[in-house]
């Protein structure tokens, strides 16, 4: 490896595919993989080992979004540039994913062909949006900034991270017991966490917060049929 040469995290649960990545990064002399994480909790400690220059992170993972560890870590790593690679296409996806802290947008379908490009535009301090997305995604893009300048920022960010990941945790199907066992709290706790949160994202019902956090990017949206 040379002196200027990048170092890449890969963080997504499927191997065959983090092996694909590594091939494809390899290839180019400017960048080297310096770890690889197949859940989200592990990424998030792994680039707070190695402070990598760039982290290539999937969205949808089993315990913690992409999105959710951009999050975590933009304001502890500043110098880090995150970059989801992802099967969602979708603008709402993109979006949220940008205004989380994303420097780059590529879909795994395109990845041999866009993420060198990707990576280099990132590394040279711009944004990148994979070239198969739809001019909707700009559309929305510049819809959301005009509406962050008008104070309309989307209420998500005014959980608290403990509603945060209680949210996560009721949209992927837990109870509120459930819940409490895994957070160390009591049921009742957890319920006015609920309660807090829905009436800061003006939901009503279960079916509600689902959608919700599926379009977020919180949980997969495939698992659920609603």
């Amino acid at each position: 490896m040379g002196a200027n040469t990048l170092d890449i995290l890969i963080v997504d649960d499927h191997p065959l595919f983090r092996e694909g990545l590594k091939t494809i990064v390899s290839r180019d002399e400017n960048f080297a993989v310096c770890a690889e994480a197949g859940t989200g909790q592990e990424g998030v400690a792994l680039a707070r080992d190695h402070r990598p220059d760039i982290v290539l992170v999937d969205i949808s993972m089993p315990d913690k979004s992409g999105i959710q560890m951009i999050r975590e870590l933009k304001d502890e790593l500043p110098q880090t540039r995150f970059v989801i690679i992802s099967m969602h296409s979708e603008a709402d996806y993109i979006v949220e994913a940008f205004r989380a802290g994303a420097t780059g947008y590529i879909i795994k379908e395109s990845a041999a062909g866009q993420l060198i490009k990707g990576l280099n535009t990132v590394a040279g301090g711009n944004l990148f949006l994979d070239s198969a997305l739809s001019q909707e995604v700009v559309f929305k893009l510049l819809q959301t900034k005009s509406g962050s300048e008008d104070g309309n920022d989307d209420p998500y960010s005014t959980l608290t991270p403990r509603e945060q990941e209680v949210m996560r945790m009721l949209a992927e199907g837990l109870t509120a017991k459930g819940v409490a066992e895994e957070l160390f709290i009591s049921p009742k706790t957890v319920e006015n966490h609920r309660t807090n949160l829905m009436k800061k994202l003006g939901l009503k019902s279960s079916v509600e917060l689902v959608r919700y956090a599926a379009r977020l990017g919180l949980i997969d949206i495939e698992t659920w049929a609603i």
